[in-house]
C-alpha cells in the first residue's frame, strides 16, 4: 500500500508548468471500510500535487459492492463520458485497484479500464506500488491484483455465510419482520432479554442478537385458530381469510387477511419453534436461486411455538395431498384455464386462485414456475407479476389518496384535490403528494425501494409510501419535506440512519396532526 515517506523520489507541485486535467474515482462499498471516500479522495489530492494532475472532476459511488457494474452509477457515468467523447479530461485517478472494482471475472475489470484507454484517457492508480504503464510487469502485478480483489470479496461472502449459518443454529434470528402472532426479541450476549424491537428498529450493538417470542394472545389465539379450522374444519384458506377479516382483525401489517397470508401462516416453520434459513440464495451479485429443502439451514426447536407439530404437520400433509391428488397433465390444465382467462401469469394470480394449488405447489412439482409456464406454452417476455403489482399499486394509490383526505376532513382540516395530478392543497397552507414505491430485492438479497419525487408539481411535502418485501401492504411512510430532498429520487434501504430515518413513521397520524385545526381563543 502506497505511504507518504521522506525518501520517496517524487516531483515537487512547483515543477510543472501545465497541469493535466483528471477525474477521480471514489467507491466505498457497504461493509465496514478503514478507507471512505473522503481518505479516498484526499490521498488522490495529494498524488495529483506531486505528479502534476489536476482534478476537475469526482466520480463518487458511495454505499457500492464493487462486484458489478450494477448499481454503480457513478462508474457507468464515468464510462458513459468516456465512450461519448464528452470527457473533459485525459486521467482517471484512483486510489487503488480495489476500489475500481472486486470483478469476480478479472478480465470485467480489464475491460472498463481499456474502455478508457481506448479513447487516449489513462487509468491510475495512486496508492498502487507499480505504475500503470503498459510494461509486462504492471500487466501482471495488475492482473494478480485484480484477481486478489476478486478472491477477497469470494472470501468474504463464504465467511459471512458460514456466520450466519452458526447464528442460526444457535437459534438466533436473522432479519426480517416477525411476522403474524410473534415478535422479535433482544437478548444481550449473555442471553439476557432487553426488550421487544417495534417495526423498523435495529439492534445498537454488535454483540445483541434476536429471537422469536409469541406475540399478543389475540394474535397466538388467530394462529392457533388458523391451523384448527384448516386441519380439523376442513376450512379453506379464503373461507379462513374471511372469517379473520369479519372478526375485525388484520394482519401484522394491518392490513385485510387474503388467502396468500392465510397460507404464509399455514407454511412457516417458525409457528412451531423452527428456525429455519437459506430458503432462497444469491451470493455475489449472482442469480437469485431457490435452493432444495437440503441446503436449508435450520435449528429445530429453538422459539416457543405456538402450534403443536402434529398439528403443523397435518396441515402440511394436506397442503401437499391438494396437489398430489393432481396428476402433473391436471395441474399444468389447470393453470391454461387461468392463462386463458387472464392473459398471463404470476405467483401472485396463482396463489389468489381457489381453483389452483399455491404457487409453491407449482415451483415443487415442476422445478420452478417458468418450467412450469414453458410446458403451456406461456413466455413471459416480460415480468408480468411486476404488471400485475403495479395494476394493484395504482388501486392502492388511489386508496391511499381517498383516505387521507378522509381523515384531515376528520379532523378539521380542509382539502383541495387536483383531478389531473392527485396534488393536495392542506388548509391552504401546504401541498402534499403521495407517491408508492414498491420493495425491489437486488442480487445480492437486500431490499431496496426508490422513490421518485414529482419535481414538476413541487409539493412541499412528498408522502412516500413503502411496500413490503411482497408488495401487497404498506410497510411505513416517509414524510419528506422539499426543502430537505435534493435531486428527482432518493433510493433509500431497510436501515438508512438518522438523516431518513427521521422522517419515517408506522402510520400517517403525524400528517393528520399537520393538519388538524386548533381554536384559539380571542384575546379580550
Amino acid at each position: 500500500m502506497f505511504t507518504e515517506t521522506a525518501d520517496l523520489n517524487l516531483d515537487k507541485p512547483g515543477a510543472f508548468t501545465s497541469l493535466v486535467r483528471a477525474a477521480q474515482y471514489v467507491r466505498m462499498s457497504t461493509e465496514h471500510q478503514k478507507y471512505s471516500t473522503q481518505n479516498q479522495a484526499d490521498v488522490i489530492q495529494k498524488y495529483a500535487l506531486r505528479k502534476g494532475y489536476e482534478v476537475v472532476r469526482t466520480y463518487a459511488d458511495e454505499g457500492r459492492s464493487g462486484l458489478s457494474l450494477g448499481g454503480r452509477d457513478a462508474l457507468q457515468n464515468l464510462i458513459r463520458d468516456v465512450q461519448n467523447c464528452t470527457a473533459d479530461f485525459s486521467a482517471i485517478l484512483v486510489y487503488d485497484v480495489s476500489r475500481w472494482g472486486r470483478f469476480q471475472d478479472a478480465d470485467e475489470s480489464a475491460y472498463y479500464e481499456y474502455l478508457c484507454r481506448r479513447a487516449g484517457i489513462q487509468v491510475i492508480y495512486c496508492a498502487e506500488q507499480f505504475e500503470n504503464d503498459g510494461s509486462p510487469v504492471s500487466t501482471i502485478v495488475k492482473g494478480v491484483k485484480r484477481a486478489m480483489a476478486g478472491e477477497y470479496s469470494r472470501e468474504l461472502s463464504v465467511k459471512v455465510f458460514s456466520g450466519q449459518c452458526h447464528l442460526i443454529e444457535l437459534g438466533y434470528r436473522q432479519g426480517g419482520p416477525a411476522g403474524y402472532g410473534l415478535r422479535r426479541m433482544l437478548i444481550d450476549q449473555n442471553g439476557e432479554r432487553k426488550g421487544e424491537l417495534t417495526r423498523g428498529e435495529h439492534k445498537s450493538i454488535q454483540t445483541d442478537r434476536v429471537i422469536l417470542v409469541p406475540g399478543p394472545d389475540e394474535e397466538v389465539e388467530a394462529v392457533r385458530w388458523i391451523y384448527h379450522a384448516f386441519v380439523n374444519e376442513g376450512r379453506s384458506e379464503r373461507d379462513i381469510a374471511a372469517a379473520l377479516n369479519l372478526r375485525g382483525l388484520r394482519t401484522d401489517l394491518g392490513r385485510p387477511w387474503n388467502r396468500s397470508t392465510v397460507h404464509q401462516v399455514l407454511i412457516n416453520e417458525k409457528y412451531i419453534g423452527n428456525n429455519v434459513w437459506n430458503h432462497v440464495s444469491c451470493k455475489l451479485k449472482g442469480r437469485r436461486i431457490e435452493n432444495a429443502p437440503a441446503m436449508w439451514v435450520r435449528a429445530n426447536g429453538v422459539f416457543d411455538p405456538l402450534v403443536e407439530e402434529d398439528l403443523f404437520h397435518a396441515a402440511q400433509s394436506r397442503i401437499i395431498a391438494r396437489s398430489e391428488r393432481l396428476s402433473d397433465d391436471e395441474m399444468l390444465g389447470l393453470l391454461k384455464g387461468i392463462f386463458d382467462k387472464n392473459g398471463y401469469l404470476s405467483g401472485l394470480i396463482i396463489d389468489e386462485s381457489d381453483r389452483l394449488p399455491s404457487s409453491s405447489a407449482y415451483r415443487m412439482r415442476f422445478g420452478s414456475l417458468l418450467r412450469a409456464y414453458h410446458l403451456i406454452g406461456f413466455r413471459p417476455e416480460r415480468d408480468y407479476e411486476y404488471v400485475e403489482i403495479n395494476r394493484i399499486l395504482r388501486q392502492m394509490h388511489r386508496t391511499i389518496v381517498d383516505d387521507t383526505v378522509a381523515e384531515i376532513t376528520r379532523v378539521g382540516g380542509e382539502t383541495t384535490r387536483d383531478p389531473q395530478t392527485d396534488l393536495l392543497l392542506v388548509n391552504r397552507e401546504f401541498t402534499a403528494s403521495v407517491v408508492i414505491s414498491r420493495c425491489r430485492e437486488t442480487w445480492a438479497g437486500s431490499l431496496r425501494w426508490h422513490v421518485r419525487f414529482d419535481t414538476s408539481l413541487r409539493p412541499d411535502i412528498t408522502v412516500a409510501v413503502r411496500m413490503d418485501e411482497l408488495n401487497r401492504q404498506p410497510l411505513d411512510y416517509y414524510l419528506l419535506p422539499r426543502l430537505d430532498m435534493a435531486g428527482p429520487k432518493l433510493r433509500l434501504a431497510q436501515d438508512n440512519g438518522l438523516s431518513f430515518d427521521s422522517y419515517r413513521f408506522d402510520d400517517l397520524e403525524h400528517l393528520y396532526t399537520m393538519a388538524m385545526r386548533a381554536q384559539l381563543l380571542e384575546v379580550a
